[in-house]
């Protein structure tokens, strides 16, 4: 399969992500959603800014030229940066009122949600993804939930959240292929940052000895989870339908619960391992190859 380096690429941006839960909850107990988010958001601007002109020798690429490129590369930043805002506030303030499990359950909704929005957009879906996307969520749910219990503040936000996720990844998908995807990527963190400072300053207020406190979680969001794991995501999905790169993103679910148990020790029950299995089971099924037309199709006249 010519896609296979970009599926990798996703699969290790969810595992950067399934590490971010720890983080998100652990800067949780001394700062606020907004300062958070202010912050990861600014250090991954900053991170990728500083390696950009490396960036750009090892891919051979350059800045954009044109008035015109700058303007697409501004108009795309723009909208993936205010998306991505959008839902990681949700997120992240969603965190603060329900269980780490739950909220990642409820956040990959988004690989339910964005094949039903490319329905929408006029987009044919194979039947091995809307499969796949059936497999995937019974997995997370038996890795996330034990029952549904009545949908609580938190949980709404996080529902929320996650159909801002899945309108991140389709607008990623239309601006993506045509533009350069680490300056997308790092653009669209300034955007996010500068939306955010001012709930910041105004809500929050943060205290430095507070923020120095959280400088472990906010420099692995900032630089991992957001720098790094955001730009896989955008360079993978310029090769990648937009189905099969939320089914594949939604392995977050899994790596957050192996990241539980590799770093707070937690223990993965029965039900959580079938969960982890129907959920990488969902993954491949979104693997199989498109039906070929047949050679009679192939010769008809256009």
């Amino acid at each position: 399969m010519n896609n296979w380096r970009y599926q990798l690429l996703l699969i290790l941006a969810a595992l950067i992500w399934g590490g971010a839960f720890v983080a998100q909850s652990a800067g949780m107990d001394y700062i606020g959603p907004w300062t958070f988010l202010c912050l990861r958001s600014f250090i991954a601007f900053a991170a990728l800014s500083a390696l950009m002109p490396l960036l750009d020798r090892i891919r051979n690429t350059e800045k954009p030229r044109t008035d015109a490129e700058r303007k697409y590369l501004f108009k795309a930043a723009l909208c993936c940066g205010a998306a991505l805002c959008a839902a990681s506030i949700l997120q992240q303030a969603g965190i603060q009122y329900t269980t780490v499990g739950k909220a990642g359950f409820l956040t990959t909704l988004y690989v339910v949600l964005v094949p039903v929005l490319s329905v929408f957009l006029g987009r044919k879906i194979r039947w091995n993804v809307w499969l796949a996307v059936m497999v995937a969520m019974a997995g997370t749910y038996f890795l996330s939930l034990s029952g549904m219990e009545a949908l609580a503040l938190g949980d709404i936000l996080l529902l929320i959240c996650s159909l801002l996720f899945a309108v991140h990844i389709l607008t990623i998908d239309h601006f993506s292929p045509h533009t350069d995807a680490v300056r997308l990527s790092a653009w669209q963190f300034l955007v996010c940052g500068m939306i955010s400072l001012v709930p910041m300053l105004v809500f929050e207020k943060p205290a430095v000895s507070m923020i120095l406190q959280a400088a472990g979680p906010i420099l692995y969001a900032g630089v991992m989870s957001s720098g790094v794991a955001y730009t896989l995501q955008i360079v993978s999905q310029k090769n990648l339908e937009p189905s099969l790169a939320s089914i594949l993103m939604s392995l977050e679910s899994v790596f957050s619960a192996l990241c539980g148990f590799v770093i707070l020790h937690q223990v993965l029950l029965p039900r959580e391992l079938l969960g982890c299995c129907l959920v990488f089971a969902g993954v491949l099924l979104a693997q199989l190859p498109e039906k070929k037309q047949t050679a009679e199709a192939d010769s008809l006249p256009e």
